[in-house]
Formats: structure tokens, C-alpha cells, sequence
């Protein structure tokens, strides 16, 4: 057991040397890391927000498991808010609204966090839309980033701003802002978000896809508009995912998806997210705090 000290907060980290990426060799220290030099802007997009752990203890070929209720043996400065919770009532999901906080985690080889739309305050309350773009077989990111390109204008002719994010795996995610406290409901976003999806589907049968039929998704970008679902999280800006190599759901910039219609890679590791944030800053900051509305 290792100790160390994050903002004044002791803490005990075990089997560093542990791989957990094998393809790449990637350890458990290299992932606690990579969270606890990307907390500073991570924070932003999930402390105030009740989080689901997808923790992989024995490595991402190890076998998974989602948690939903904060582990009770959770350092006692680790909060807790109350979330969608499931058929066995209501469930405590962990705030990690410190860097403190997102290093525990990452020791659990918690290493992909997942956010729901709403804050802790109002759950009922969603403060964003999503698109998530999950292309079919015979579809990749070429086609994900047509369809993002094709979201974001008809957004823009309804003067609404979006955010481009890498899944971090194969697929892309829009973003729109909200941040407008108890303006709307879950039933409002998925609404807005299933009705844009279905307009560009009519438009463009032969690339988009609004059903989760998967003999309908072949060579189709899947818009997947039920992630607004209050049941539903996605998986967070600056979070690991668990693929052969260290990938990162990356914030982007329209420019590169653009690039990525015309063939260019989007696919970011840790490294180059670390300097990506160095370079840039956090290129998702405005999702956090624009204020828009939807239609009527």
C-alpha cells in the first residue's frame, strides 16, 4: 500500500504496478495519474453530479461492473446524492467533487465514469441534451462526424450551440448546454432530441438510423436520442474507456470533426489529452456553463 496525500486528504493506493490496459501495458498508477492530473478540468463536468463507476478490477480482457450505490466503505469526506436508483428504491450515487475524491475512485480501477444529464440538486431537472453517435457494422467514425456535422446545422438554424466530444471507443457525442435549472424535463430533452434525429433521418436514409434494430444499423450511424432518458447516464467528458488502448472521450473542436468526415483520425490517449489541455484548455468549459433553451 502506497499513502499519499491529495488536497490535505490521505490516501492509501494499492497495486500500482498492476496492468490493466495489456495490449499497452498501461498500470493501475498510470491510471490514477492520468485522473488525478486531469481532476482540475474533469471537475467541471462531473462534481456536481451523482456518478455511476464502471470499475474493472482485474483489467479492461478482466470482466466489468457498473456501480450505482457509493461503496458504504468510502472515505467519509467521499458525498453522496441521491439518483434515478433502481427496484430496490433509491440509491446513493458518489459526488467525486474533488480531486481527492476522482483518485479514490480511480484506486477502485474505477476507470470509466459515467454522468447523467441532471445535477445532484434536481435530478429531475436536465441540464444538457445528448446525441450519441454509435456507428453500425460497416460504419465508423467518418460517418459519425457526417452526422455530427448534419446535427449541429440544424441546431445552428435554431440558433442552439453544441459540443463535440470522441466516445472514446468508436462513436461520437453532441452536446447542447442548457444550464437553465428547472426550465426542463427529461420528457422535453428526449423529445427535442428524438425529433431532430428523426428529421435528419428522413433526410438521410441511407446514413442515420433513429432505432436500436440491429438489422436496421448496417452502414448506419445510430443517433441515439434515449440517452436523455433520466435513467440514462453517458460516459463523461476526460474519462478513460476501456479499450485495448488508454482512449479518452475527448472534447473536440468543429474543425476536427470536419477532418475526421474527410478520413482523419479522432482518437485521443492520455498523453495526448493531457497536452491537448495544456495546449487549449478545457475545449468543453462552455458546456458547463452556456444557458439556452429549447424550442417550444
Amino acid at each position: 500500500m502506497t499513502q499519499i496525500e491529495v488536497e490535505g486528504r490521505r490516501l492509501g493506493l494499492s497495486n500500482l504496478d498492476k496492468v490493466l490496459y495489456p495490449e499497452t501495458g498501461f498500470t493501475k498508477g498510470e491510471v490514477i495519474d492520468y485522473y488525478a492530473r486531469i481532476a482540475p478540468v474533469l471537475l467541471a463536468h462531473i462534481g456536481d453530479r451523482g456518478i455511476t463507476m464502471r470499475r474493472f478490477p482485474n483489467g479492461v480482457d478482466g470482466g466489468s461492473f457498473f456501480e450505482k450505490r457509493c461503496p458504504t466503505y468510502r472515505p467519509d469526506w467521499v458525498g453522496t446524492a441521491l439518483g434515478p436508483g433502481d427496484h430496490n428504491g433509491s440509491i446513493g450515487y458518489c459526488v467525486l467533487d474533488s480531486a481527492a475524491a476522482i483518485v479514490w475512485a480511480a484506486n477502485l480501477a474505477a476507470l470509466e465514469i459515467h454522468a447523467p444529464m441532471a445535477r445532484a440538486g434536481d435530478i429531475d431537472a436536465p441540464e444538457m441534451v445528448v446525441f450519441d453517435l454509435d456507428p453500425g457494422e460497416g460504419a465508423g467514425m467518418v460517418e459519425c462526424a457526417e452526422v455530427g456535422l448534419l446535427i449541429r446545422d440544424v441546431l445552428d438554424g435554431i440558433d442552439l450551440v453544441c459540443f463535440p466530444k470522441t466516445s472514446g471507443s468508436k462513436g461520437l457525442q453532441l452536446y447542447v448546454p442548457l444550464n437553465a435549472g428547472a426550465t426542463h424535463s427529461h420528457e422535453q430533452t428526449g423529445a427535442f432530441a428524438l425529433a431532430v434525429a428523426q428529421a435528419i433521418e428522413r433526410a438521410h436514409r441511407t446514413l442515420v438510423v433513429t432505432v436500436q434494430t440491429k438489422a436496421l444499423r448496417k452502414n448506419k450511424v445510430l443517433i441515439d436520442w434515449s440517452q436523455n432518458s433520466r435513467h440514462k447516464t453517458t460516459i463523461a467528458a476526460y474519462s478513460l474507456r476501456a479499450r485495448p488502448a488508454p482512449t479518452v472521450s475527448t472534447p473536440v473542436d468543429w474543425d476536427e470533426v470536419e477532418a475526421a468526415a474527410d478520413g482523419e483520425l479522432l482518437s485521443f490517449e492520455t498523453d495526448d489529452v493531457l497536452d491537448r489541455v495544456d495546449e487549449r484548455g478545457d475545449l468543453f468549459a462552455e458546456a458547463a456553463t452556456l444557458r439556452q433553451e429549447l424550442p417550444g
